[in-house]
């Protein structure tokens, strides 16, 4: 990956939908250099997908820090934390706590509802929720 592909990747996460002819124009490629380009960054695993992100005007999103019982592998608690509906993102952190997951829905009922199943995965101990009050 180099300087360009990193000018690519801004470009995209900013907005995943510009066309690889804007994009090519902003940088000054072909349309086909770029397109070779994301799809190498696909093939590589930078990307893993192209998403939307909804604005956040309605529904309840919050953080939770949670501590692995050590016995259990931290990597098995992710994947069964990521199957939970409502849960977004599942980060693995060092610090205090060993996992950090975003989770969202419609209302702070649904939020809760969501943050009781997390507490109920087999090698969950504790758990710190943060809401979100306001995104910038």
């Amino acid at each position: 990956m180099d300087e360009i592909d990193e000018k690519i990747l801004k470009i995209l996460e900013e907005d995943a939908r510009a066309s690889y002819v804007d994009i090519g124009k902003k940088l000054r490629l072909s349309e086909g250099a770029v397109r070779r380009r994301v799809q190498n960054l696909v093939n590589e695993g930078i990307i893993k997908k192209f998403t939307i992100q909804r604005e956040f005007t309605r529904g309840t999103k919050a953080v939770v820090l949670i501590s692995v019982n050590t016995p259990l592998p931290t990597s098995e608690v992710s994947k069964a934390l990521k199957k939970i509906e409502g849960v977004q993102m599942v980060y693995e952190v060092t610090g205090q706590y060993d996992i950090a997951v975003f989770i969202s829905g419609a209302s702070i009922t649904d939020v809760d509802h969501c943050l009781e199943e997390v507490r109920q995965v087999k090698g969950v101990m504790n758990t710190n929720t943060l809401i979100i009050l306001r995104e910038w």
